[in-house]
């Protein structure tokens, strides 16, 4: 009993909610469509029996403009679009495709067609329910308070009004069949909110079309991150270092500390280049990528050995095979690998700029392409800190399906840390 009663009150205090009634006009906009095709059907009716036509044709011709104008209709392009919009405000359903385009795919449009038919065959049945409610529910309101002897208060059923309260039944059942409208509309608009993402939505072939996009919608945004982690981050820690060198020789060698003001200026320059460009790509409307520049490989290796060596650092370089014969993709995240290498060596190595000495090895052979890191630590240097550096270097070797060794060097009266990484490599031969 008490669940009985649990279920009532839960079904009664929809009348309480927004969403009811919400939900009341979507369908009264169904039947508002239902009377203009009566209408209009009405009309052409008129004329096809003024023809005289044998009753099977007519009969035939009325069948025909019943149904042929709703189906015409829905499957127009953008009904698809405006009934997305008018299940959205008034319905509250959330389209995994947002906003609901214009149908532009046949399966779109006959699912259209049949969501439109649904829409008009529940607004038909609710608008001529409301119609009903309304009209008698004026009348019924009234009736205690009408002259005695009143026969007008149903039509069709001999019925006189006392004009007391006997007559309080019809008030009662007035706002009850008004409660009941409501409640029904709730019910009906419940069902159709049930129906839309799985009729007017996007089929199944369409939504994995989605998540393929947004995945890689997700996947660019992620390299992007890593590219503006490691370009800045490395721009970073060149002024830091560039700074620091600087301020210590000011007054003994102001000629080194005006070229670490130079490499200062041009290392913020470039990163905020790369800030403003990746910026610019995660603004743009447009899928991620779609406007993107000519990534750094290798061959701008030099540039990055020289901008890194102008903030004091020593690096030994030492390079063999063909690195002009790798492929693009390879190159670009061999270059990236390299930048953060050099700057966890500048960030973690605990040594000042002109005491630092970082060793890079760059080798292809038939094995693959061999990245090598090495640079000297201090009691002072983390190497373990919780940056993302290490990660994205994981990251971006498991995507070239290479492996990564990082970790503490032993050499005699000289610890250091070394990062090496292998990717497996088919060189182009041109």
């Amino acid at each position: 009993m008490h669940e009985v009663t649990r279920r009532v009150w839960r079904a009664i205090s929809c009348l309480w909610r927004p969403s009811t009634y919400l939900r009341w006009v979507y369908l009264l906009l169904g039947a508002a469509l239902v009377l203009a095709f009566i209408l209009v059907g009405s009309a052409l009716g008129a004329v096809v029996s003024d023809l005289g036509l044998p009753k099977v044709a007519t009969s035939t011709i009325w069948v025909l403009m019943g149904l042929v104008p709703p189906i015409v209709l829905g499957l127009l392009p953008a009904v698809r679009e405006v009934e997305g919009i008018a299940v959205e405000s008034l319905l509250a359903v959330r389209f995994e495709e947002r906003p609901l385009g214009p149908a532009r795919t046949w399966p779109q449009r006959r699912r259209t067609t049949v969501w439109f038919c649904l829409h008009l065959l529940a607004g038909g049945v609710v608008g001529i329910l409301s119609t009903i409610v309304f009209g008698l529910g004026a009348i019924w309101l009234a009736a205690p308070f009408r002259s005695p002897g009143a026969r007008d208060v149903v039509p069709g059923w001999s019925y006189d009004v006392h004009g007391d309260w006997t007559d309080l039944w019809m008030p009662a059942a007035a706002i009850g069949g008004l409660v009941g409208l409501f409640l029904l509309s709730a019910a009906v608009g419940a069902l159709l909110a049930y129906l839309a993402p799985r009729v007017l939505g996007p089929t199944a072939a369409e939504r994995i079309e989605l998540l393929e996009k947004q995945t890689a919608t997700l996947a660019e945004r992620n390299r992007l991150a890593r590219e503006l982690h490691d370009s800045v981050g490395h721009a970073l820690s060149l002024v830091t270092i560039q700074a620091a060198a600087a301020r210590r020789v000011l007054a003994s060698d102001p000629e080194f500390a005006e070229t670490a003001l130079a490499a200062m200026e041009t290392s913020a320059r470039a990163a905020l280049a790369d800030l403003d460009h990746v910026l610019g790509l995660l603004r743009d409307d447009r899928r991620p990528g779609s406007r993107t520049t000519p990534q750094t490989t290798l061959g701008g290796l030099d540039r990055l050995v020289d901008a890194t060596r102008a903030g004091g650092i020593t690096i030994e370089v030492e390079r063999s095979g063909a690195l002009d014969q790798l492929p693009a993709a390879v190159s670009r995240e061999a270059y990236r690998i390299v930048q953060e290498g050099l700057t966890n060596a500048i960030r973690h190595a605990g040594r000042p700029a002109g005491e630092l000495t970082v060793h890079l090895s760059i080798c292809l052979d038939a094995s693959g392409l061999r990245l090598v890191v090495t640079n000297p630590v201090s009691g002072t240097s983390d190497h373990s800190g919780g940056g993302r550096g290490l990660a994205g270097i994981r990251e971006r070797v498991a995507v070239l399906r290479g492996s990564v060794d990082a970790g503490p060097v032993t050499r005699p009266d000289d610890p250091g840390w070394q990062l090496a990484v292998r990717l497996p490599v088919s060189v182009t031969k041109g």
